[in-house]
């Protein structure tokens, strides 16, 4: 999974530059996923990349995020906390921003919109990995037979 992360962050980065069937499938799937304004994305050698610098923030944390939670130290850690909990608290600097820009209180740019877009990702990284964690049902005891609910029968 968290491979899977990572070449999605390296596809997207690198999309100006790739043979140009995949960049183009990589950008039609960013239109359906982010709003694609450029002067809120990232430029690679003049080309606009599929999404946006929040967008790019938060799949680069959430690689971050599945690379950690593959980490026993930082899973340990993680689950100390409910899901809940980690996703409000990854959510308020992405949160925090947007409010700030719709409220004309900052313009922005697009580094702090990717860097607050980090937490967010990490912590959603890391709740679906607690949650495929538990998939594993292979470990789970047995489960025991129900009892029937027909009375007995007479003899």
């Amino acid at each position: 999974m968290a491979l899977t992360a990572v070449v999605w962050l390296a596809l997207l980065v690198l999309a100006p530059v790739l043979y140009a069937p995949l960049a183009a499938a990589l950008y039609a799937v960013g239109s359906q996923i982010c709003h694609q304004r450029s002067d809120r994305s990232f430029h690679l050698f003049a080309a606009q990349l599929p999404v946006c610098a929040r967008c790019l923030g938060i799949y680069g944390g959430a690689a971050l995020g599945l690379a950690a939670a593959v980490s026993s130290r930082w899973r340990a850690r993680a689950t100390r906390l409910s899901s809940r909990t980690l996703l409000v608290s990854g959510a308020i600097p992405t949160a925090v921003t947007l409010v700030a820009e719709w409220s004309g209180a900052w313009g922005g740019s697009n580094s702090a919109r990717a860097v607050a877009g980090m937490p967010l990702g990490i912590v959603v990284a890391l709740v679906v990995a607690q949650g495929v964690a538990t998939l594993h049902y292979g470990g789970c005891a047995p489960r025991r037979p129900i009892a029937s609910n027909r009375p007995p029968t007479p003899i």
